[in-house]
């Protein structure tokens, strides 16, 4: 095993790094190195870390979102207004709701397998778009209309959400109980999972306000109380739907508030940690991926993909209704809200562990619209922010 994590390290970081010197997201390098050295290429990953790559990888998923609920800023919603709150779930919905209709057709997928693919792919990436807003910040560009602000407080409450809805549709289907009580779980498990997160972090600000600790320490205890949290859903499970994934996220955004200063610090500790969890998370989903099937299905997944991202833009405009965005700038947050790659590779190899029949699909579908979306998405946001927004000048 920890000869397969130094392999998983270092072809990671190698092949992101010469993906980045080709001007492209590196994750796409760390995904690719994972389908080199996976069981489906040269093999050179041992049985131990397969069979655990899924707890790796939530994992994973619970450090990023730990680290997007310390840095979300709640009063950016409030600034940005409407258009903000909007934008949270609306373009996710709209997706979502075109691969329940695309996906029984093309990929023979059940209504409900289809709105679990639909809540894997939907999520907007973090990884691709935070950094690249935050520099149109930095660079005054579109900032007169507050669409950087837009799209970045818009973009890490979308992941909240679509985590959400993937959490209560994976606990549906694999219950199959499609009774009313059945469907009244997926509000339930939104809400508990907030109100959980809420009151763990009101509790971490109190100890932590008043005893001094290190930052180091703080992100041990956040951690653990993240661990425990997605375990309590699990342990939940069939009992009392709670979404463990929603809550780590609800408490980072309550300590970001009632500890601001602090927040901002440990989320610089979490930035650091994603570096190594980054190329484990994106080198395991590459490995993951069954590559003959995927050379099956891909003609369908590649075709039903941008059909889905239409559905998509089509909820950004809604969002846009009655804003003084023009024409361009409208355009620039529908491709800025389009890039898949971090929720959709902690994600979506979870319904194939799980033992889903619809597994393999959602995870090749995963992969193919990182591969697709993820360029596609950067090289848009940097080419038409140029074009499209307007930069104003300080003095």
């Amino acid at each position: 095993m920890i000869a397969s994590i130094g392999i998983i390290l270092m072809s990671g970081l190698i092949l992101g790094k010469l993906t980045g010197k080709l001007k492209l997201p590196p994750l796409l390098g760390m995904i690719a190195a994972g389908m080199i050295i996976g069981p489906y290429c040269l093999n050179l990953l041992d049985e131990v870390t397969l069979t655990i790559s899924a707890d790796i990888r939530k994992i994973a998923l619970v450090i990023i979102l730990a680290k997007a609920g310390l840095t979300l800023n709640a009063a950016d919603l409030k600034r940005v207004g409407r258009p903000a709150v909007l934008m949270c779930f609306l373009p996710a919905l709209f997706e979502i709701g075109g691969f329940m209709l695309l996906a029984p057709k093309f990929l023979g997928l059940s209504l409900t397998e289809a709105a679990l693919l639909g809540s894997v792919i939907a999520a907007v990436s973090p990884a691709v778009v935070v950094p690249r807003m935050t520099k149109l910040i930095e660079d005054n560009c579109g900032t007169d209309k507050g669409i950087p602000q837009l799209i970045l407080a818009g973009a890490a409450a979308d992941d909240v959400f679509v985590i959400a809805v993937f959490s209560a549709v994976a606990g549906l289907l694999g219950s199959g109980d499609f009774s009313a009580a059945g469907i009244a779980s997926v509000p339930v498990s939104v809400i508990s999972g907030a109100l959980g997160g809420i009151l763990c972090g009101l509790i971490f600000s109190a100890f932590f306000g008043k005893f001094h600790f290190r930052d180091t320490e703080k992100i041990v205890v956040f951690l653990a109380v993240s661990f425990l949290l997605t375990a309590l859903e699990s342990s939940l499970d069939g009992i009392f739907a709670f979404s463990g994934l929603l809550a780590v996220m609800a408490m980072g955004v309550t300590v970001r508030v009632r500890l601001p200063f602090a927040a901002s610090r440990m989320a610089a500790k979490f930035s650091k940690i994603w570096t190594a969890a980054e190329i484990l998370l994106f080198v395991l989903v590459g490995a993951a991926v069954n590559l003959t099937y995927a050379a099956k299905a891909g003609a369908a997944v590649i075709l039903i993909i941008p059909c889905a991202l239409l559905f998509r833009m089509i909820g950004v405009l809604c969002c846009l209704i009655k804003t003084p965005l023009n024409f361009k700038e409208r355009l620039f947050c529908m491709v800025a809200y389009m890039p898949k790659a971090t929720v959709q590779a902690a994600i979506g190899g979870v319904p194939l562990a799980m033992g889903f029949g619809c597994g393999e699909t959602v995870l090749t579908a995963a992969v193919i619209s990182i591969l697709l979306t993820a360029p596609l998405g950067a090289w848009g946001i940097d080419c038409l922010s140029q074009k499209l927004l307007k930069t104003n000048q300080v003095n």
